[in-house]
């Protein structure tokens, strides 16, 4: 139908042209219609370009673009900065652990990181003859340090007894984090510029308090924000260092003799404690129970002793008269 209409259209056209000329052509002279004749065709095939230009010019553009240029623009377009909170938890042995202590903060310090805090403990063992310490270390060193950091406090020790690394990512509450701010800032630019133009205190009164609000939303949004950035750009390692375990061979007659001979000091130990803590705990109800009870009953003995002879000699009279 397109087509049929711009036919039509054209033919029209051309009708209405050519009689124009025929009527231009009577009104002048030769040399005249000599011009006419050809100011047409020019106007003519302008028109005709024309057409092709404008259709030419609404065509897209198109450029050859290789794959990997493809490639490499859509992984810039999609490339993140990860956000990865990594930790590590070590439990090793170590021949002194206040010697492997200085180590690994040493180690901690030229890597760039630090120690937060240091515990040690000392406890007894079970036949009192050497007392067993431990040293707890809390470190903190850059996350592209992490690695290198693990391996050199492994290698610090004889045995590692315990190894646990975890690893959190953070990226899309990062990014949830920067949008919100961002949202925030923005409401509250259009609350100062409100304010600027507030009429009444009421209305200004008004605008303050929603802009206090934002701004309480925005320290707490950037206060988390700085928090995983911390957490993330420092990685955290757990240390605990501590002597090495004896091993007994507990296999043997004279073992089983030592260990029999142990428990029945232990028991006989046991009971002399308890006799002794009986005696303990009863010597204030012998003291200020059974004490005075005796000593009443002594009281009321006597004096019972005394009346009775006095009794009998009051008696002997009356049976010999």
């Amino acid at each position: 139908m397109r087509l049929i209409l711009v036919a039509l259209l054209t033919v029209t056209l051309l009708i209405i042209s050519g009689c124009g000329n025929k009527s231009e052509r009577s009104a002048v002279g030769p040399a005249e219609s000599e011009q006419l004749r050809t100011k047409p065709q020019s106007e003519s095939a302008k028109s005709l370009h024309e057409p092709q230009a404008r259709s030419s010019d609404l065509k897209p553009t198109t450029t050859n673009v290789s794959f990997n240029q493809a490639n490499a623009a859509n992984e810039a377009s999609q490339a993140i900065e990860r956000k990865i909170i990594r930790n590590a938890n070590l439990t090793i042995e170590v021949t002194s652990p206040i010697e492997g202590q200085r180590q690994i903060s040493s180690i901690a310090e030229s890597h760039g990181g630090f120690v937060v805090t240091s515990e040690m403990t000392q406890q007894t063992s079970e036949d009192n003859s050497k007392p067993s310490v431990s040293v707890n270390l809390v470190v903190r060193v850059p996350a592209t340090q992490f690695d290198s950091v693990v391996q050199e406090i492994r290698a610090a020790g004889s045995r590692v007894l315990q190894e646990k690394r975890t690893g959190q990512d953070v990226t899309e509450e990062f990014i949830d984090l920067e949008a919100r701010i961002k949202n925030q800032t923005a409401l509250e630019t259009q609350f100062l510029e409100i304010m600027k133009r507030a009429g009444k205190v009421e209305e200004a009164l008004e605008v303050q308090r929603q802009l206090a609000e934002v701004r309480t939303e925005i320290e707490k949004l950037e206060g988390r924000k700085r928090f995983l950035e911390n957490q993330a750009s420092l990685s955290t390692i757990n240390v605990t260092l501590q002597t090495p375990t004896q091993i007994v061979n507990a296999v043997g007659f004279w073992y089983n003799v030592k260990s029999a001979f142990a428990d029945g000091v232990d028991v006989a130990a046991a009971i002399i404690l308890f006799l002794i803590r009986a005696i303990i705990a009863l010597l204030p109800i012998l003291i200020f129970v059974l004490l005075p009870v005796v000593l009443i009953a002594k009281l009321i003995i006597g004096r019972w002793r005394r009346r009775r002879p006095l009794t009998m000699d009051a008696s002997q009279p009356e049976a010999a008269g």
